[in-house]
């Protein structure tokens, strides 16, 4: 099976050595990646278009590899096509009919012809032609130019005849690591997960920093949607987890700050200690969902009172954004489950929150905090690689459970999202199957028959494995992980 790859409109307007190193990124992701997912292919870059070879026609592949290139940055679409020689119209008709014609019986259709090199016929000469035949010798229902049932894309380049037989969107953006790596401020809600995603398409590597205000549970979670953003749109490049206990610095703000300026001075403390980290990784850029008048803190004003605090280049993805359109977004990339199910801690809560603090007040309010703890609460951190935070699970306090095989009359509960059951459905006939996706474990579980033993599975094991350990700390003991 073949595969187009056309390149981000924006990678073709860069200079001829910019647009090569683009390119050349993109063709190593491709390589990488298919490689990871243990998919032979030859890739060659032409320029305008990376063709992708795949050495199998099982549907099973070629759908793993459309879903696999539709989530890799710098891609603007990919065409699956068939690719041959032809010798004058009459030939482009024929291999055309070949393909289509079982396809157009009752419906009506167009043919959209794009061409290269110098031919001795034109592309609409080419497009009236072969719909002309098509329509007099397939039982279609006619030509429609505006919204047909069917729309044919030829492309002939040069002696070649490019037969589309489907095509669809990818990511768009940027190549990885066409830009620099930056720091992602992570709470797991909508806006850090989408903020994180439009960082990663534009190519940037971006790594997690999550603060964790007093929730054990809230760090698991966010450890799923910052693997989950890494694996589906990033794989290509290792990035760093890192969890930062903000506990100690909540307790000082409540205690010391007054009312009014404690949200301000909590997102002041975590710019501190992302600049730190962010230093330790060598990065300039940190990145944060705020959006402009959502909340009190993220007024103009307060907003730039927060960045007094660095020195490091502060990126607001969604600064004008709408929180609707936000969770739109959050719904097509994957994120809005995860989000609708995160814990929330929210630390500190003003009564009544001071909308333009201002700077002197801000930092008279600051010389009653304890400065030093920033300095501590990072040094206390680990910085992980995000390929193993599942491997970390293993070796929480409690231990949870996995087993390769299962005895007839055990529950397995798939946790996977439901468009993830659709597309690779569970096929095991000696055990009870039952879904439950996870962001409905916490509240459903305890509704199932406790006398049972229940298998979490997921297709990696590491939403699984977090999901049983949340679980197990609620007291559940009938929780295991089914590793195949």
């Amino acid at each position: 099976m073949r595969f187009l790859v056309k390149l981000h409109p924006e990678i073709t307007i860069k200079s001829k050595d910019v647009r090569k190193r683009f390119i050349r990124l993109l063709e190593s992701n491709i390589r990488l990646i298919l490689g990871q997912n243990h998919i032979s292919a030859t890739i060659q870059n032409q320029w305008d278009k990376i063709l992708v070879n795949v050495k199998s026609d099982d549907s099973e592949v070629c759908t793993k590899v459309e879903y696999l290139l539709a989530r890799i940055p710098g891609v603007d679409q990919i065409l699956v096509v068939q690719e041959s020689e032809y010798t004058d119209l009459d030939d482009i008709y024929q291999q055309v009919k070949a393909v289509w014609h079982n396809q157009l019986q009752g419906k009506t259709f167009a043919v959209r012809v794009k061409r290269k090199g110098n031919q001795s016929f034109t592309s609409t000469e080419v497009a009236a032609y072969v719909g002309g035949g098509l329509n007099q010798f397939c039982e279609t229902g006619g030509v429609k130019l505006k919204n047909p049932d069917v729309t044919i894309h030829l492309e002939i380049d040069r002696n070649k005849l490019i037969l589309v037989e489907r095509k669809f969107r990818g990511l768009g953006g940027m190549p990885l690591p066409s830009q620099e790596d930056v720091l992602s401020l992570m709470s797991g809600g909508f806006d850090s997960g989408v903020a994180s995603y439009q960082m990663i398409r534009r190519g940037a590597k971006t790594h997690f920093c999550f603060f964790n205000l007093g929730g054990r549970e809230h760090e698991i979670g966010v450890r799923e949607v910052s693997h989950y953003l890494w694996k589906n749109y990033s794989p290509s490049h290792r990035v760093k987890f890192i969890a930062v206990d903000f506990e100690p610095i909540v307790a000082d703000i409540l205690e010391n700050v007054e009312s009014g300026y404690m949200g301000v001075i909590l997102k002041r403390m975590m710019l501190r200690a992302a600049s730190i980290v962010a230093d330790n990784l060598q990065i300039k850029g940190l990145v944060t969902g705020e959006c402009l008048g959502q909340v009190s803190s993220q007024t103009l004003s307060n907003l730039h009172v927060i960045d007094q605090v660095t020195d490091k280049l502060v990126v607001r993805p969604l600064i004008c954004s709408d929180k609707a359109d936000i969770i739109d977004v959050a719904r097509q990339i994957g994120t809005e489950d995860f989000a609708k199910s995160m814990p929330e801690y929210c630390g500190v809560i003003s009564i009544k929150p001071n909308v333009k603090a201002p700077l002197d007040k801000v930092l008279e309010q600051e010389t009653k905090c304890n400065l030093a703890l920033i300095e501590q609460v990072v040094s206390a951190t680990n910085v992980e690689d995000i390929k193993t935070l599942g491997e970390k699970t293993e070796r929480e306090i409690i231990a949870v459970e996995s087993s390769n095989e299962l005895q007839p009359g055990e529950v397995l509960l798939d946790i996977r999202a439901p468009a993830e059951r659709d597309h690779n459905p569970l096929q095991i006939s000696h055990c009870t199957i039952e879904a439950m996706p996870f962001y409905k474990l916490a509240a459903d579980f305890g509704d199932l028959d406790q006398n049972r033993a229940y298998y979490l599975y997921c297709d990696r094991g590491v939403m699984s494995k977090m999901q049983a350990l949340v679980l197990k700390e609620r007291g559940f003991k009938n929780v295991k992980v089914y590793r195949p």
